[in-house]
C-alpha cells in the first residue's frame, strides 16, 4: 500500500512539473502558428518557382548533384532577395507612414482652406 501511495505521489509530482514546463512555453504557440501560416505558403511558392528550373536542368542531362546544387543556389538567391526586400520595407514603411501623417495633419498646401464667396 505504501509503495502504491509513493508511486501515485511521484506520478502526480512529475505530472505537475511537466504541466508547469509546458505551460511556461505556451506563449510560443501564437508564434508557431504564425510561422506555420507564413512558412508553408512560402515553401509552396519556392517549390513552384524551382520546379521548372529543375525540369530544364534534368532535361539538359546534368548530373543530379548539379541539379540540386543549382536549385539550392536559386533558393538561397530567392531568400536573399526576400530578406533584402523585407529589410528595406522595415525602413521604408515607417518613413511613408510619417510622411502621410504629416500631410494629413498639415495638408499639402495646394488645397484651399476656405473658398471665397462668389458674388454674382
Amino acid at each position: 500500500m505504501w509503495a502504491l501511495l509513493k508511486s501515485l505521489l511521484a506520478q502526480w509530482a512529475l505530472f505537475k512539473v511537466l504541466l508547469k514546463a509546458l505551460g511556461s512555453l505556451a506563449w510560443l504557440l501564437p508564434i508557431a502558428f504564425l510561422l506555420k501560416a507564413i512558412g508553408l505558403p512560402m515553401l509552396v511558392l519556392l517549390a513552384v518557382l524551382a520546379l521548372p528550373i529543375f525540369f530544364v536542368l534534368v532535361l539538359v542531362g546534368l548530373p543530379l548533384m548539379f541539379v540540386f546544387i543549382a536549385g539550392i543556389l536559386l533558393l538561397v538567391g530567392f531568400f536573399f532577395v526576400l530578406t533584402l526586400g523585407i529589410a528595406i520595407l522595415k525602413v521604408v514603411i515607417p518613413i511613408v507612414l510619417v510622411v502621410w501623417l504629416l500631410k494629413w495633419l498639415f495638408g499639402n498646401g495646394s488645397a484651399r482652406r476656405g473658398a471665397d464667396p462668389t458674388t454674382e
